[in-house]
C-alpha cells in the first residue's frame, strides 16, 4: 500500500513525489469518458507519454488527423469500455478480437512497439486493457499471453485477486477511476523497477 501511496501523490503521503504516471488515468478527465472514448486524443497522448515512453511525431499526426486514427477508433468502437477485465470473457482479449487486433495496428507503427501500443490502449480502456511493460512482464516471468493469464487470474477462486486489488485501492484511499488493473501494474512496477535496472535482475 505504501508503494501506491509513494506512486499516486503527495495528498496521500506528504514527503512523497508523484510519479509522472499518477496523471495517466485522470488527464483531462480520462480516455475512456463518454465523449472520446473511440477516439485517440492529443490529451492520450500525452497522457500515454507520462508512463515513460515516447510516440513518434509521424505516428502522432497519423492518429489524431490520419487513417490510422479512424482505423483504431473503428476498432475501438467495439472494446466496451464500462466493464472490468474480471467480468469480459476470454473473447475479448484473445487473439482476432477487436482488442488484440488494435493493439496489433498499433505495434506495427514505426516506433511503437509492444509497450507503447499496450499504454495506448490502456488509456483508452483503463478496467479492461492493462499497463504491462518490461518491468512487469520480468517480475512476473514473461509470460507468453499476458492479457489472457491475467484475465484468468482475475476470475479464479470467485475473482478473489480482483477483491484484493479493489481493497488495496480503498486502503490507499484511490478513487474508483484507478482501475484494478492499474493498481496491480502499480504495485508490481514499484516492487520490481529497482531491482529490474541491475543487470542481474532475473525478476522474482
Amino acid at each position: 500500500m505504501s508503494d501506491l501511496r509513494r506512486y499516486f501523490g503527495p495528498e496521500l503521503l506528504d514527503e512523497a513525489v508523484p510519479f509522472t504516471g499518477s496523471r495517466f488515468e485522470h488527464l483531462a478527465g480520462g480516455g475512456d469518458s463518454e465523449a472520446v472514448a473511440n477516439v485517440v486524443t492529443a490529451d492520450d497522448l500525452i497522457a500515454v507519454q507520462t508512463l515513460s515512453v515516447r510516440i513518434p511525431a509521424q505516428v502522432s499526426l497519423d492518429l489524431l488527423e490520419g487513417d490510422l486514427g479512424v482505423r483504431v477508433s473503428e476498432l475501438l468502437s467495439s472494446v466496451r469500455f464500462d466493464i472490468d477485465m474480471v467480468d469480459a470473457e476470454a473473447d475479448d482479449l484473445a487473439e482476432g478480437s477487436p482488442a488484440h487486433t488494435a493493439w496489433r495496428l498499433l505495434c506495427d507503427q514505426p516506433g511503437i512497439g509492444w509497450v507503447t501500443a499496450g499504454k495506448i490502449l490502456a488509456r483508452k480502456r483503463p478496467r479492461l486493457l492493462p499497463v504491462y511493460d518490461q518491468v512487469v512482464r520480468c517480475v512476473l516471468g514473461r509470460p507468453k499471453s499476458f492479457w489472457l493469464d491475467l484475465h484468468g487470474a482475475l476470475r479464479a477462486d470467485n475473482h478473489a485477486l480482483h477483491h484484493d486489488l479493489t481493497a488495496v485501492r480503498r486502503s490507499a484511499n484511490l478513487p474508483v477511476t484507478v482501475s484494478a488493473l492499474r493498481v496491480c501494474d502499480v504495485v508490481l512496477w514499484m516492487h520490481h523497477r529497482t531491482d529490474h535496472q541491475q543487470r542481474s535482475c532475473i525478476g522474482t
